[in-house]
């Protein structure tokens, strides 16, 4: 009898242990592929991030190139990415009169969960540009922005705008010689046929469509009265407004609108 019981009980020992084995392989097992899973978010995100460079540099190359064409390679499978139309951008020459444009861009955002990459709550960096949506003629078109909202890490590619005087020229009008002040605002008006989302291994390419140049001259078309030796230049794309001011000489100016519109497309 106590030999049958001693049997029962290693019987019994044996199970458990053997239970026990499978719970913490099953356990470890999970606990690796959640840990496998993060890593390859994670270096999906980096990834993420070059392609979103590659694909600026490509933009901003073709823009002003009519007709001009280049792609860059996602491989999205822990995140998406969002082709996004319908972004409201307004320009205005503050106190020059029609001196103003305004149209509906688009912009790029890659998405993936914080269970992947997280940076903490309200994080916000920018990868690329600033929250300057202005500049006097240097640096990026292109403002890539990481965010950190609602369990959800978003990087935005948006296009911002430029301005500069390009130049100051003697104009004759009758018999005097007038100082005209050229000034340019260079726009990239980013074309999407709608809003789509993206998973897998795709290329996101850009296509140069059109070249504009809206000219504003005044009332008469030669030339506004330069006021203060100065012009304000007020730009508010979606939520982000900014302001800018360019010093003037001479005694009128014109406003070019310089206006390319790029298709961006799977």
């Amino acid at each position: 009898m106590i030999f049958n019981r001693r049997g029962v009980s290693y019987a019994i020992s044996a199970v458990i242990m053997t239970a026990t084995i499978i719970v913490l392989v099953l356990v470890t097992s999970t606990y690796t592929y959640q840990v496998l899973e993060q890593q390859r978010g994670a270096a999906e995100f980096e990834v993420a991030k070059k392609s979103i460079l590659a694909f600026d540099d490509a933009l901003e190359n073709i823009a002003w190139k009519l007709q001009g064409a280049r792609s860059a390679r996602f491989t999205v499978n822990y995140g998406q990415l969002e082709l996004i139309p319908n972004l409201p951008l307004h320009i205005n020459v503050t106190d020059y009169v029609n001196a103003s444009y305004s149209t509906q861009t688009g912009y790029v955002r890659y998405s993936t969960k914080t269970m992947y990459v997280n940076f903490g709550a309200n994080y916000s960096s920018y990868l690329l540009g600033s929250d300057e949506i202005i500049s006097n003629g240097t640096g990026s078109y292109g403002r890539a922005l990481i965010e950190q909202n609602s369990g959800w890490v978003t990087l935005n590619l948006a296009y911002g705008v430029r301005a500069m005087k390009t130049s100051t020229i003697n104009v004759t009008e009758g018999d005097q010689q007038v100082l005209v002040n050229y000034v340019d605002i260079w726009i990239i008006n980013i074309e999407m046929a709608k809003w789509s989302t993206y998973i897998g291994d795709f290329d996101l390419i850009a296509r140069c469509l059109n070249i504009t140049t809206i000219p504003y001259g005044g009332p008469h078309g030669n030339g506004y009265e330069v006021l203060n030796n100065k012009c304000n230049i007020s730009v508010r794309l979606g939520d982000n407004a900014l302001d800018t001011t360019l010093q003037l000489d001479g005694s009128k100016v014109v406003f070019n609108f310089v206006i390319a519109t790029v298709r961006v497309s799977v």
